[in-house]
């Protein structure tokens, strides 16, 4: 299907539908102002990962609840959710859109979010892209637009296209513009996966001095932290900005586990156990998000050798439910780290095979699925089972191509640790140091307490390998 563009639509099409612009500058075909009120309460609360984003959209749909627009938003933000069931019910959103669509019309962003919304479904959320991309190439103010995009491309792991959609978003946000904190906030993060760290400093800050509840924005500045080993500035900004993420979703669980990587940064590992029972986990959620939060620092805790006791158990309860969904292979991924937490082979091992057999679908989340997805999920099914040097091998193999299953450095780092370890343990001394080299010139030169732990490491190995040689 074409990209949408408002001069291609005949005169009489677009006179059919209210001129009137939302918050973001952007129609929305609403036909009353109650409707339009609740649209751009929800506009703003979806930008700041607000938790009050979803009611404000039932509340458009309650008015008006054959609008094209907000069925569409319905469905991509199920499909956001990377569940089986929730990808259901963006199928019946999506068939209700199109009727909608077809029956009345809609102003021509809405029916590319239709579009995009079907796309996806398709399997091709490069579709979705496609057509979202074309709202923004007409209309760059529309910030929503612009959220979403950045949204599906960090799912895609794809950080220098998340860049360049930003940077071309923020020509349409100007000093006046309501939302320009918000497009601040993603660019920050764009500029922070793409290695401009102080640039992404920078933006982050000055888009949380005009939207003060931007999570993203704030978490983009954390990223910073992280990437560039300054621990304590990192908890210090946190804890300084603690209104921009309290009123979040289930994201401010993730903001709550930055500042748990922060602490293990500095060995603080009770502080970092203690956020894990009283925040990160406080709330036993079975959204792929929260998991992988819990997963990955309870791993990162185990590597450094902190006894994490019997908390591995519910998560690994979730995981085992979730094997069959095959939605996303970051998820699958994080399930496989709470599967062998566990030690539940059998488990993993079905995991594994739906992995595979996702690999043989022709949509773009089973080319993933297929490479890196499997090699992966194999490496960390070999490294629960303390099989080193396969663990190793799998590993590496995945390791070039495991930015395509999504999610940010920072949440990819804990296959780094792993893999490291595991040459580590498997004596594989060269080719972990290279590992350790690569991530530590992806951080700016800054060399992180793992790295320098994992450097010790390997030169008591090398020295014990030496003395026995003697």
């Amino acid at each position: 299907m074409p990209i949408h563009c408002f001069d291609e639509f005949p005169p009489a099409l677009r006179k059919a539908h209210s001129v009137t612009d939302d918050i973001c500058r952007a129609p929305t075909g609403l036909a009353t102002a109650e409707a339009q009120g609740n649209w751009n309460r929800m506009a703003t609360s979806f930008l700041a990962h607000g938790a009050a984003a979803p009611e404000h959209l039932r509340r458009v749909l309650e008015r008006e609840p054959e609008a094209a627009l907000p069925l569409a938003a319905e469905g991509l933000f199920c499909l956001m959710l990377g569940r089986r069931e929730t990808a259901a019910a963006a199928g019946a959103s999506a068939s209700a859109a199109r009727r909608a669509l077809d029956l009345a019309g809609a102003p021509p962003r809405a029916a590319a979010w239709v579009e995009a919304l079907e796309g996806w479904l398709d399997g091709s959320p490069g579709a979705a892209l496609f057509h979202l991309e074309g709202v923004l190439a007409v209309n760059p103010a529309d910030t929503l637009t612009a959220k979403v995009v950045h949204a599906i491309r960090f799912m895609m792991g794809d950080a220098s296209g998340m860049r360049r959609s930003i940077e071309r978003a923020l020509a349409g946000h100007d000093g006046d513009h309501p939302l320009r904190g918000y497009a601040l906030g993603c660019h920050a993060f764009a500029l922070e996966e793409t290695g401009d760290y102080a640039a992404a400093e920078a933006a982050g800050r000055a888009g949380l001095d005009l939207a003060a509840d931007d999570a993203w924005g704030l978490h983009a500045v954390a990223h910073v932290h992280d990437m560039t080993h300054r621990p304590r500035a990192g908890i210090a900004l946190l804890e300084r900005n603690d209104g921009a993420w309290s009123h979040c979703n289930n994201f401010r669980f993730h903001v709550w586990w930055h500042k748990a990587l922060l602490h293990l940064d500095l060995g603080d590992y009770d502080r970092a156990l203690s956020l894990y029972d009283t925040r990160i986990r406080t709330e036993k959620t079975d959204d792929y998000r929260d998991l992988a939060n819990a997963a990955s620092l309870l791993v990162r805790l185990e590597l450094d050798g902190v006894d994490v006791g019997q908390r591995w158990g519910e998560l690994a309860d979730i995981a085992e439910n979730r094997v069959d969904d095959g939605c996303l292979v970051f998820a699958d991924l994080h399930y496989m780290l709470a599967l062998t937490g566990d030690t539940r082979r059998d488990a993993a091992g079905r995991l594994m095979a739906q992995v595979a057999a996702s690999g043989a679908a022709t949509t773009e989340q089973g080319r993933v699925a297929a490479h890196p997805g499997l090699a992966a999920a194999e490496g960390l099914a070999a490294f629960g089972e303390g099989c080193h040097a396969r663990a190793f091998d799998r590993l590496c193999a995945a390791r070039a191509h495991m930015p395509t299953i999504g999610g940010s450095h920072a949440q990819r780092d804990v296959f780094e640790r792993i893999t490291v370890d595991a040459g580590i343990r498997a004596g594989r001394l060269e080719a972990a140091s290279a590992i350790l080299d690569s991530r530590t010139a992806l951080r700016g030169g800054h060399a992180d307490t793992f790295a320098r732990t994992r450097r010790n490491r390997i030169a008591d190995a090398r020295r014990a390998t030496d003395h026995a040689a003697e």
